[in-house]
């Protein structure tokens, strides 16, 4: 049976337009209205959207409508994993009618179109409730309280979770039994903390199954992995006090269920870009660093797995199937990719999209988009659908006048589309490919007419390195480097087993030692005491240290040094 194709949305001033592809990406179906909010439900089937008028339901498959709520000010809107609910919210709101404002947060049942419940949610954050892959059970915070309903019974609460100034949770993915991630913010003096909880089990001392405490932390960010065995922390400062960091300052934290915890230890110092997880759980990427960044995978013992180097990246995303892994610098950065395969850790392209405000994978994990979308950028919007071999398959670029707000994939259930082998051969394509091209690094003037080398870089970059123990993974130019150290060393043991050349007949001008010979033997040392000299200088560059103008000259000078030399052996 042929996979399925997955459809593609795209949100902009002209209205919202369902596309069928990759590759051809033809319009199925499409809706004028200037929409605020569009969204898929979790398995694909159902796409919802918000026009400022009404919010409509409609099925992904046709664009027949299912349902429509008369709900003019709705701004966000999601869907229950089982698509059993709907969940609208608007802007909370006061009047004279209604003092207290009205319930912005509602829940309606998708199968009749009735209203379930009404509830306030003042903040925007934390908007939707969580559930549970079986919708059994449902989560929302209340005033520093989890909320628990089981079964969508939302007229009553089944359990609670209290704990002083709870401000953020964390449901985990899959089905029973189900977890939960609770962060409390640290005060006067206490550090702050992140507690696991399994579902019922909430109250008392030994309750939780899982407590790690840090310091500096405003905020956190909590990540399950896909079988809810462990949870990232990323926490941060927004001011970092030594001043070393625009970014303020991050730390990342690693919490297992079964009670082990950790501080991700980085190698380098700086702001933490990006933390995935990998789709198979066992391992998660950090994006780390002061530029040039350097990103690794991690096992779950918080080990280095492999370390891909340093570059110009700010962002990490595996493929669905978790068979690639793409490093990307996007924002301030010239939007440039590594596309790697994970399981050989070998790079497969290396394309560029520049300007690049968004980018998601297909389902399919064949392909990705990137886009330049407003408000982020208000100029060259538009798309492009990849392959991930660095072809472009498909373009659109807005027309002047307009703007593109948004683009996702349809999403799909786990399984729809298995893992392909990975393709190093570029596929083909009329658009062609946008390969990054090779930069070179600034250089001073005054080394401008000197032959380009390691030293005149700003930054070293570091070379990927596979971090398992007792793997060694050497680069090109390691490789290089070491293949000339050897070749040298068997230079200089050949040159050292070869006879002494016989000596030249002695005649009557040569038998006696005259000034001339004392001079070229002198001048002899002095050519083998620079040439040592410049041998020393040459090693310290292969290490990488920075050399002096004038040392960089001595070793310009290396070959006429040898000439000169070659021609008093041969007079003497």
């Amino acid at each position: 049976m042929a996979p399925p194709v997955p459809l593609f949305a795209v949100r902009g001033s002209d209205g919202t337009s369902l596309l069928r592809g990759p590759p051809q990406c033809e319009q199925q179906s499409s809706f004028p209205r200037h929409n605020k909010c569009v969204t898929f439900s979790r398995d694909g089937t159902l796409f919802g959207c918000c026009s400022g008028d009404s919010v409509s339901v409609v099925k992904s498959s046709d664009g027949a409508i299912m349902s429509t709520f008369d709900l003019p000010k709705t701004c966000l809107l999601e869907f229950s994993p089982l698509n059993s609910v709907l969940v609208t919210w608007q802007p909370y709101s006061k009047s004279q009618d209604s003092p207290q404002g009205d319930a912005n947060l509602q829940l309606w049942s998708l199968p009749s179109g009735q209203l379930i419940k009404s509830l306030y949610q003042k903040k925007v954050d934390s908007w939707c409730p969580s559930w549970s892959e079986d919708e059994n059970i449902c989560v929302r915070i209340v005033n520093n309280e989890l909320h628990f309903y089981e079964n969508n019974d939302f007229n009553s609460i089944a359990n609670k979770l209290h704990m002083q100034k709870v401000s953020e949770f964390a449901l985990s993915p899959g089905g029973q039994p189900c977890k939960v991630a609770v962060y409390v913010p640290g005060s006067k003096g206490a550090p702050s903390f992140v507690r696991l909880y399994q579902y019922p089990v909430l109250g008392g001392p030994t309750a939780a199954i899982a407590n790690k405490s840090f310091f500096k932390a405003d905020k956190v960010d909590m990540q399950w992995n896909k079988k809810a065995s462990a949870v990232l922390v990323t926490a941060s400062v927004e001011v970092d006090k030594s001043g070393a960091s625009y970014y303020g300052e991050q730390t990342l934290h690693y919490l297992g269920v079964n009670g082990e915890t950790a501080l991700v230890q980085l190698a380098k110092n700086g702001p933490i870009y990006d933390v995935v997880w990998s789709p198979n759980s066992a391992e998660f990427c950090v994006v780390y660093g002061f530029m040039p960044a350097k990103a690794t995978v991690f096992n779950l013992k918080c080990d280095p797995v492999f370390d891909f180097g340093t570059g110009p990246r700010n962002a990490a995303y595996y493929s669905p199937q978790g068979h690639i892994l793409v490093l990307a610098g996007f924002g301030n950065l010239q939007g440039k990719m590594e596309v790697w395969d994970v399981k050989k850790y070998k790079q497969v392209s290396k394309p560029q999209a520049a300007d690049a405000t968004l980018f998601s994978w297909c389902p399919d994990g064949e392909h990705v988009v990137t886009a330049t979308c407003s408000p982020r950028l208000r100029v060259s919007n538009g798309y492009k659908i990849w392959h991930y071999t660095g072809s472009v398959l498909h373009r659109c670029d807005v027309e002047a006048g307009s703007e593109l707000w948004e683009v996702l994939w349809q999403p799909f259930p786990h399984g729809s589309f298995p893992e392909r082998p990975v393709n190093y051969q570029v596929a083909s394509s009329e658009l062609g490919t946008t390969q990054a091209p090779p930069t070179q690094a600034y250089r001073p003037p005054a080394l401008r007419h000197l032959p380009a080398s390691a030293s005149t870089k700003l930054h070293e970059d570091e070379p990927p390195q596979n971090m398992r123990p007792g793997e060694k993974n050497l680069s090109k130019s390691a490789l290089k480097n070491q293949k000339k150290r050897e070749a040298k060393k068997a230079a200089k043991q050949e040159s050292k087993s070869e006879p002494p050349p016989d000596p030249a007949p002695v005649t009557n001008s040569q038998s006696e030692p005259g000034s001339g010979d004392l001079e070229t033997d002198k001048k002899m040392k002095n050519l083998k005491k620079k040439l040592k000299a410049i041998e020393e200088l040459k090693e310290q560059q292969t290490s990488g240290q920075v050399l002096q103008k004038n040392q960089l000259e001595k070793i310009q000078k290396e070959e006429q040094l040898l000439k000169e030399l070659e021609e008093l052996q041969i007079s003497q």
